[in-house]
């Protein structure tokens, strides 16, 4: 008989690092995996299909959405995210532990189901500091860094509901603590 994986939920405003983080982590525990989610926003720079996200149409989110295959989603910044209920399951049933890179609207979702997991929320170390991150990716326009700043504000009020805070204020520092809590849970 196989153990059930462990689930563990990492989330953080945008620009806050988490994506980082996370990549750092994976390569340090092979036995964990990356949850992909789907999105309907357009790829970033280097990102790929299937590996960074599963990138679908907002026609073909909501179609899906009607299916009840959705395990958590939300619509973030005009754009839907969502985790394949199937892909959890099967992935937990087998063994499997994932992490699962979502946003705070998703953690609340996941915590409804009743599904056992280890939450984790990255901060960042100032509304001004994470502003400038997000200047600096080059990526979005001034209204939609804007959005997401006021949407830091409200999901940092949330920090309070996971298990863990991690601060991202030094990246070697916060990947050192972010992986003992991994090596923590998983004893």
């Amino acid at each position: 008989m196989v153990n059930r994986g462990k689930l563990y939920v990492v989330s953080a405003p945008s620009g806050a690092g988490k994506t980082t983080l996370v990549k750092d982590v994976l390569n340090r525990f092979k036995t964990l995996s990356y949850s992909v989610s789907h999105t309907t926003r357009a790829p970033r720079n280097n990102e790929q299909q299937g590996i960074d996200y599963f990138f679908i149409s907002r026609e073909e989110f909501e179609e899906k959405t009607g299916q009840d295959y959705w395990f958590e989603w939300a619509e973030v910044h005009g754009n839907y995210y969502g985790t394949s209920k199937g892909f959890i399951k099967t992935s937990l049933d087998q063994g499997k532990s994932l992490i699962l890179d979502i946003d705070v609207q998703g953690t609340c979702e996941i915590i409804k189901s009743g599904l056992e997991m280890v939450t984790i929320f990255i901060m960042p170390p100032s509304i001004e500091i994470l502003s400038k991150r997000l200047e600096n990716r080059g990526s979005d326009s001034k209204k939609v860094i804007y959005t997401r700043i006021e949407n830091a504000k409200i999901e940092i009020a949330k920090k309070n509901m996971y298990q863990y805070v991690v601060i991202n204020n030094d990246l070697d520092k916060a990947i050192e603590e972010l992986c003992s809590i991994f090596k923590q849970e998983m004893t």
